[in-house]
């Protein structure tokens, strides 16, 4: 086994690690532990307590990913409660995301904009814009070196046929980055 391959093994059961014990702490996740992309949503719809972001809502953004030039296996979903409906802590939420290491976080609904915004409150007081500060609707929020957006709610917006045009819009800013090299 070469030195790369070591690190390598070491990576993955580091990650597997971490994971589980997010898991074992009640956070609730689905999708690639690599991912590029992060959806997080704090109101779980009848599809979600079967796994997460497999409802219409899932199969909207993953659809929207794949038109933007994301790979099929680029996102990953994390719920801002548990599966009993508890809200995670500020630091709980903070450990998840740090774990998964996304470029871009998509918040989904009101619900997981709270959260999120109470988790980064100093970091997103720092930002210049307020509309970015606030974590508006279809507003590009750069923090901590991740592009964050709102999408409002995300899952109300799919029966309408004007606001899902509206929320397209917003996705387009989302373009996948380029590599680092």
């Amino acid at each position: 086994m070469t030195l790369r391959d070591r690190y390598k093994r070491a990576y993955i059961e580091k990650t597997k690690e971490e994971f589980m014990d997010l898991s074992e702490q009640g956070v609730y996740m689905s999708g690639n532990s690599a991912a590029q992309v992060l959806f997080v949503k704090g109101s779980l719809n009848e599809a979600d307590q079967v796994s997460l972001f497999s409802g219409q809502d899932g199969k909207a953004l993953r659809a929207a990913l794949d038109r933007l030039g994301y790979a099929p296996q680029a996102w990953a979903g994390l719920a801002t409660c548990a599966r009993t409906g508890q809200v995670l802590s500020p630091d709980l939420l903070r450990q998840a995301i740090a774990s998964f290491d996304p470029e871009t976080i998509i918040v989904c609904d009101p619900q997981a904009r709270d959260v999120v915004c109470e988790s980064y409150a100093d970091e997103l007081a720092s930002l210049e814009k307020l509309e970015a500060a606030m974590l508006d609707a279809g507003v590009v929020a750069y923090l901590l070196g991740i592009r964050i957006m709102n999408l409002g709610n995300f899952e109300a917006v799919l029966v309408q046929e004007d606001k899902k045009r509206e929320v397209w819009q917003y996705l387009k800013q989302l373009a996948p980055l380029g590599e680092p090299f």
